[in-house]
C-alpha cells in the first residue's frame, strides 16, 4: 500500500466518521478547556497586578497596597524611551541571529537560503506573539516545508535543537554573571533554579541524542515490514533534524551560534538596568533574562504574560530598581518585545508574500476535495488496485 493511497483512505475514513456523527461533541471538547482558560487568565491578571500592588493578608483579609503613585508613574513613562529604543533593536536582532543558527543546524546542503530562513523565523515570531499556543517554531518549519521543500519534522527538529542550545547558552550566561557580580545573591532561589535548569538541559540533551540515534533504525525497521508509513516518515525526518546533537563538532558550532540569540536580549535588559541607575547593569542583564525565562515553565495554563510581569518586576526590585521603575521595566520590555516581533514579522509576511495556506498542511486541503467514483473504500481494494497496476 503506497503512502498516498493510505493517506487518501484515511482522509475518507475521517469524512465517513464525521458523516456518521462519530466525532466528539463540541461541548465535551470545551468542557475542560474553558475552565482551565478562565483559571489561567485570572491567575495571569493576579500576577500582572503584583507588579503594581503589594498583596498582604491581615485580619483574615487580602489587602492590596499600591507600590507607587499610579499618576506619577504614568507621567514618568515617556522618560524611559532612552532605553526602550535600544531594547527594541536588541529584540529585533534576535530574529536574524536565530536564522543563522538554524542554518547551521540544518547544514549547508539542506538549509534554505538565509533570506528564506529569516523570513520564516520572522513569520514564526509573528504567529508566536499574535496567537496562543507558542506555535512559532512549528510555523517556521511548515513555511520552510511549503516554500523550500524541507520536510516539516526535519525543520521542526532542527529548530528544537537550536532552542536546546539557546537554553544552554542562557544557563552559561547566568552562571558567568553570578560569578562576575554579587547582585545575584539578591535573587533568592535563582541559583537553585539554574541548577535545576542545568539538570533539565542534561535530560533533554540525552533524550534528543537518543531520538537522533534510534529514530533512523526504527524508521528502517518499519519500512522493511511495510508498517505505519506516515510514522516512518515522521521518525526519519525528525532524526535528520536532531542529527547535529550527535556530532561534537556540530554541537560546539551550534552552541557558539546560539549565544547570539541569547546575548542580544541580555544586552537589551542590561541597557535597561543601566539606564535605571543599577550599578554594573550590563553584567546583570543575563540575570534578569534568566529570571524571566526560567519562570515561563508553567503547566499549560495561559499564564505566561502574568509570569513575565511577576518575574521581571520581582527580579528588577531585587537588583535595586525602585518599585515604579521595576513595574515600568516589566511593562515596557514586554510590550516592546511583542510589538517589535509583530512589526518585523508583518514586514516579512508582506515581503515574502506569506499566505494563510502556507501554514496549513497540504493534506488538509486535499481532504476537502470531493471524492470521485474511483476512490477505494477499504485497504483491501487499495491493495487489489495496486496489484492490477503492476504489469
Amino acid at each position: 500500500m503506497t503512502i498516498d493511497a493510505n493517506r487518501q483512505f484515511e482522509g475518507h475514513e475521517q469524512e465517513k466518521a464525521k458523516a456518521e456523527g462519530k466525532t466528539t461533541p463540541l461541548w465535551k471538547r470545551w468542557f475542560v478547556r474553558v475552565p482551565a482558560t478562565v483559571v489561567g487568565v485570572l491567575l495571569s491578571l493576579a500576577f500582572m497586578a503584583s507588579a503594581f500592588f503589594d498583596p498582604s493578608i491581615a485580619d483574615g483579609r487580602l489587602h492590596l497596597s499600591p507600590r507607587f503613585s499610579i499618576g506619577a508613574w504614568m507621567a514618568d513613562l515617556p522618560h524611559h524611551l532612552l532605553w526602550v529604543i535600544p531594547f527594541a533593536a536588541c529584540a529585533a536582532a534576535v530574529l536574524p541571529l536565530r536564522a543563522l543558527s538554524w542554518g547551521l543546524a540544518l547544514g549547508p546542503r539542506r538549509a534554505p537560503p538565509f533570506r528564506e530562513r529569516y523570513h520564516a523565523v520572522a513569520a514564526g515570531a509573528f504567529v508566536h506573539n499574535a496567537l496562543p499556543g507558542q506555535l512559532g517554531d512549528l510555523c517556521r518549519a511548515q513555511l520552510a516545508a511549503r516554500r523550500h521543500g524541507l520536510p516539516l519534522f526535519e525543520g521542526f527538529g532542527s529548530a528544537l535543537v537550536c532552542k536546546l542550545f539557546e537554553f544552554l547558552a542562557l544557563i552559561a550566561l547566568v552562571g558567568i554573571s553570578c560569578l562576575l557580580t554579587t547582585a545575584g545573591a539578591g535573587l533568592h532561589g535563582l541559583d537553585s533554579a539554574v541548577l535545576i535548569a542545568a539538570a533539565l538541559f542534561g535530560v533533554l540533551a540525552a533524550l534528543s541524542w537518543s531520538l537522533a540515534r534510534w529514530t533512523g533504525p526504527l524508521a528502517r525497521w518499519l519500512e522493511a515490514r511495510g508498517r505505519l508509513p506516515r510514522l516512518r516518515g515522521v521518525l526519519e525526518n525528525l532524526g535528520k533534524g536532531l542529527a547535529p546533537i550527535r556530532s561534537l563538532r556540530q554541537s560546539g558550532r551550534l552552541a557558539l551560534a546560539s549565544l547570539g540569540p541569547v546575548v542580544a536580549p541580555a544586552l537589551g535588559y542590561g541597557l535597561a538596568l543601566s539606564a535605571l541607575g543599577v550599578p554594573n547593569g550590563l553584567l546583570l542583564g543575563p540575570l534578569l533574562l534568566g529570571a524571566i525565562t526560567l519562570s515561563q515553565f508553567n503547566v499549560g495554563l495561559p499564564i505566561g504574560v502574568g509570569m513575565y510581569y511577576l518575574s521581571a518586576s520581582w527580579a528588577a526590585r531585587a537588583l535595586g530598581v525602585p518599585d515604579g521603575d521595576a513595574a515600568a521595566l516589566a511593562l515596557l520590555t514586554h510590550l516592546t518585545t511583542v510589538i517589535t516581533h509583530l512589526a518585523v514579522g508583518f514586514v516579512s509576511i508582506v515581503l515574502y508574500r506569506v499566505r494563510l495556506r502556507d501554514f496549513l498542511p497540504s493534506r488538509a486541503r486535499r481532504s476537502k476535495a470531493p471524492p470521485d467514483s474511483s476512490t477505494p473504500s477499504t485497504p483491501r481494494e487499495l491493495d487489489s488496485m495496486e496489484a492490477e497496476a503492476i504489469p
